[in-house]
């Protein structure tokens, strides 16, 4: 048995990893700002990955960290972030855990990368800084009920007729299903082939913003929608369109549509030898999203 600890235990990806690990057989710590809220499975610890001084109590004594932390929502993510993953890297050490797994994004060192994504690069270097071997899960949208991207491509196809999309809806991308997502980020924990490597991870399809849209509208049963793509449309426009038609908030939006201009495609499979099994394709993650969803509708 493991002792572990998730900093983002009530996140759309932490509140599956929790169960597996605990599934798994591992003691699992579920760190969270409200333990006083938290009934999932697992110890609930308190702690702020922005507030230094409560990280220590959290992190000692476990041998594992899952980092599932981002700052989206905020206009000084980047400055956010850094401090954030920097604190979080020295408690670990201080606490003497020795692995810590990281949730990044896809995306070629070699291209311009958003400031989202360069964000989520310094964080992989900081949460190191202090000796913790870091291991680096790097994926682009994940598909799974609850999750920002996800949600933006659903809201879409449910609340419109019609669509005239920004050019970055003719981007590809590389989704995966968030169940897969989980089995890795459970697989690379305490594994020696993985310790301090950085991976890329994918489902086995690659498609644009608007063939994942075609594809969630036949699942769904609707109507395909007609689909017009503009030359120009802005950042900060594209957020604000997407405000008013989804119930994602400007400032994140922004934030993921920096990104959405970048291809992000997985160039290195080598996590296949690490952890070996074979993804779902993007229609199956589509109809598992929309099931859990249904799920959680009649609970």
């Amino acid at each position: 048995m493991t002792r572990m600890l998730v900093a983002g235990a009530t996140g759309f990806v932490g509140r599956r990893l929790v169960p597996a690990l605990v599934e798994a057989g591992h003691d699992v710590r579920a760190m969270t700002r409200h333990p006083e809220r938290y009934d999932g499975p697992g110890e609930p610890v308190r702690a702020d990955v922005q507030d230094p001084d409560t990280l220590g109590p959290a992190l000692q004594g476990v041998e594992v960290a899952y980092y599932l932390v981002h700052s989206l929502d905020q206009d000084d993510f980047e400055e956010t972030e850094a401090a954030s993953a920097r604190a979080f890297g020295e408690a670990a050490a201080r606490g003497g855990v020795r692995q810590i797994v990281f949730l990044g994004g896809l995306g070629s060192d070699d291209d311009e990368l958003s400031t989202h994504l360069r964000s989520r690069r310094a964080v992989e270097t900081l949460l190191g800084e202090a000796g913790v071997p870091v291991t680096v899960l790097r994926a682009a949208v994940i598909v799974g009920d609850g999750g920002i991207s996800w949600e933006i491509t659903r809201q879409l196809v449910k609340n419109l007729p019609a669509m005239v999309v920004p050019r970055w809806a003719q981007t590809r991308t590389q989704p995966i299903a968030l169940d897969d997502i989980v089995r890795y980020l459970v697989g690379v924990a305490d594994n020696e082939g993985a310790i301090g490597k950085v991976f890329e991870v994918g489902g086995p399809d690659r498609l644009t913003y608007t063939e994942m849209l075609k594809v969630a509208a036949q699942v769904e049963g609707r109507r395909q929608p007609p689909i017009v793509p503009v030359p120009v449309l802005t950042p900060q426009l594209s957020a604000r369109w997407l405000s008013l038609v989804t119930d994602v908030d400007t400032t994140t939006g922004r934030n993921l549509i920096d990104s959405m201009d970048v291809e992000v495609l997985v160039t290195d499979d080598s996590i296949r030898q690490v952890v070996p099994f074979e993804p779902m394709d993007y229609r199956a993650a589509v109809e598992r999203a929309l099931a859990d969803r249904d799920a959680d509708a009649t609970t």
